[in-house]
């Protein structure tokens, strides 16, 4: 039978932060006396926000010390989720522990080599027969996460890769990455698991189309130059000019566009696409710049994001993964642009997922860029909320 436990701590002295959040969390196993020998977990993963990378070093080495035998997985953030809340920006350790009999765990390093004119990725296992996902942690800074992620439903056969990239308080001098007892600095990490008690992954983009869906008929790259055959800067105009008041002002803070997951479908609703940011505009050329690569006769709608969107599109998913399921716990990769920085508190994610799946163990970190697949293709996203879950 799987067991789970989780625990937040806070404080200054983030080595003893460490340790009260890996002991607090082992003890939800078997009771204080296991706990002072890892207890009984085979998977301990953690999350450690702080501002001197010196200290998030060593707090993240006094919990894989105290894991026992467990397999360790971790790294800093800006910050931490578990025990039921949410903290960001300040000291902060937090640790999720599993006793999975059922389930088979690899871990797994990976770092990128110079071949010919190209970086390659190197020290990605292969799936095994069992494997049902990869948690995946990365350096955002110099590790070609999007394009290893994009690659890796081919490469890995189609197994759905969930995580995050790491920070930390201080930018890239301060990402630390730890696995299995080890420390890391740069490329990226992670843990293969497999079995029946993986029971798959909830990703939730929220948000809202606004305006019609539209065919890509010109685009270079990641500019969107036609839309429909009209200039797609004119095509923007057109359509923030015919929205309501309360979209405009939605726009005018971040506009985003979807791109349809599914090119056979009728319609091309809510959740039907691959949000991307819209990060720029030129009315010369009439091109738009998008987060990612768009090619001629693929769909494309405009969305927007606010509190009340992102709230109710991450409790539908939730509600719609844990009908038919016994959900025991999850790992939880929250964008660091949700939190209160679009809730009114950052406990609003976690808060959902243990009302909505009712489990309690669901600890992980404020990510730079959240890893997930959506129509079963693994992607890196933006403000997105993406779990993990384990079966009870």
């Amino acid at each position: 039978m799987a067991r789970f436990g989780d625990a937040l701590t806070t404080g200054a002295d983030l080595v003893n932060a460490a340790e009260r959040a890996v002991m607090a969390a082992l003890e939800q196993l078997d009771g204080s006396a296991a706990a002072a020998g890892g207890g009984g977990a085979d998977l301990v993963c953690f999350f450690v926000c702080g501002s001197d990378p010196e200290e998030v070093t060593l707090a993240g080495k006094r919990v894989m010390a105290l894991a026992g035998d467990a397999v360790t997985l971790g790294c800093s953030s800006t910050g931490v989720i578990g025990g039921g809340r949410s903290v960001e920006g300040q000291g902060a350790v937090s640790v999720w522990c599993a006793s999975l009999p059922d389930v088979e765990i690899t871990p797994f390093r990976l770092d990128t080599v110079i071949e010919g004119d190209h970086l390659a990725v190197v020290g990605m296992r292969e799936p095994g027969p069992r494997d049902r996902a990869a948690i995946l942690l990365a350096n955002p800074y110099e590790f070609p996460t999007q394009a290893f992620v994009r690659e890796s439903t081919d490469a890995l056969h189609g197994l759905p890769v969930v995580g995050g990239m790491a920070d930390g308080l201080r930018g890239e001098e301060s990402v630390r990455l730890f696995v299995d007892g080890e420390v890391a600095e740069n490329g990226a990490i992670g843990v293969l698991v497999g079995g029946d008690g993986v029971l798959g992954t909830v990703v939730s983009q929220g948000c809202r189309p606004i305006g019609p869906s539209m065919t890509v008929t010109k685009a270079e790259g990641n500019l969107l130059v036609e839309l429909a055959g009209t200039n797609a800067y004119e095509k923007l105009e057109e359509l923030v000019e015919g929205l309501s008041e309360e979209d405009r002002e939605l726009a005018a803070q971040g506009l985003h566009i979807g791109i349809a997951m599914d090119e056979y479908a009728d319609h091309h609703e809510q959740g039907d696409f691959l949000i991307r940011s819209l990060s720029g505009a030129d009315p010369e050329i009439g091109a738009l710049t998008i987060g990612d690569m768009v090619e001629v006769g693929q769909t494309v709608r405009f969305q927007v994001r606010d509190a009340g969107t992102a709230d109710e599109d991450l409790a539908r998913r939730l509600a719609s993964f844990g009908t038919d399921r016994s959900v025991g716990a999850g790992l939880l990769f929250s964008c660091n642009g949700r939190g209160s920085a679009l809730f009114p508190g950052p406990d609003h994610d976690v808060l959902a997922v243990r009302r909505i799946l009712g489990v309690d163990a669901v600890a992980g970190l404020f990510a730079a860029g959240e890893i997930g697949p959506v129509s079963g293709v693994n992607h890196v996203h933006e403000f997105t909320a993406c779990l993990l879950a384990f079966s009870r």
